[in-house]
């Protein structure tokens, strides 16, 4: 094998790691922002998810997982998710998961508009979310659909390279959801949480909320040094383009 076969070799290595640790974040994320489940509080009390965050975010980063209380009981984490994030007053809630809940983010489209043009990433990728159910995790805006779609995104991008195959389309979509909807979501979550920090969300939970915006801004300028800055106007004309087409290649 040449010097230069070799160092392709190792790049690729070094990339697949990279990527497999983005998608670890982002679906330990999706885990966490999800509605508490005795599975995750047991991951919680056990430090299994703590230390799997931990070596995602040192690989991705220069981040690391501090010792954090964890709550007694089921009952405990579920109330202050349930009150920090899905009640408030007048029935809405004090932080809302849901990006079209934020009239700034939505920049003058109605909700659903907004909502379809989230969804036009997913089913560019041949993905629909479930929106039969109540839950608002099944809003294709709810902050899971859009961590667990990044996760996606970081899945193919390893796959990708571990083919040697060009990853730069699954980049490229990385880096546009993070420009476009993913970090500015991350930071107004971030930003309503810090006026409603007093009703017993899990520290954890809590200490998530607040690194994760840095986090995925990091994310988004290290694709940058691997697929060129994101434009504007070349997302307007990706949109325009017909769902059977990629809008990444």
């Amino acid at each position: 094998m040449s010097v230069s076969t070799q160092s392709l070799s190792s790049q690729g290595r070094f990339g697949s790691e990279q990527a497999e640790a983005r998608e670890a974040v982002y679906r330990l994320a999706a885990v966490v922002f999800d509605y508490p489940l005795e599975e995750t509080l047991d991951a919680l009390q056990q430090g299994r998810l703590q230390t799997a965050l931990d070596l995602a975010l040192q690989t991705t980063s220069d981040e690391s997982w501090p010792v954090l209380n964890v709550s007694e009981s089921l009952q405990e984490l579920e109330v202050g998710y349930t009150a920090t994030f899905i009640h408030g007053k007048r029935g809405k809630p004090r932080v809302p998961l849901v990006a079209s809940a934020y009239a700034h983010l939505i920049g003058g489209l109605t909700p659903g508009s907004f909502m379809l043009n989230v969804q036009a990433f997913y089913s560019n990728f041949g993905l629909k979310a479930a929106v039969a159910d109540e839950g608002l995790q099944d809003e294709p805006d709810h902050l899971v659909a859009m961590l667990e779609f990044c996760a996606l995104l970081c899945f193919l991008e390893k796959q990708a390279l571990e083919l040697d195959k060009d990853a730069a389309p699954y980049r490229r979509a990385q880096r546009d959801f993070l420009v476009r909807y993913l970090i500015p979501f991350l930071q107004a979550i971030r930003a309503g949480y810090a006026k409603e920090s007093h009703h017993g969300l899990d520290s954890n939970l809590a200490h998530l909320l607040e690194i994760l915006p840095s986090w995925a801004y990091s994310q988004k300028q290290a694709l940058e040094t691997m697929v060129g800055a994101y434009s504007k106007e070349t997302s307007k004309i990706a949109s325009s383009n017909s769902a059977s087409q990629s809008m990444w290649d």
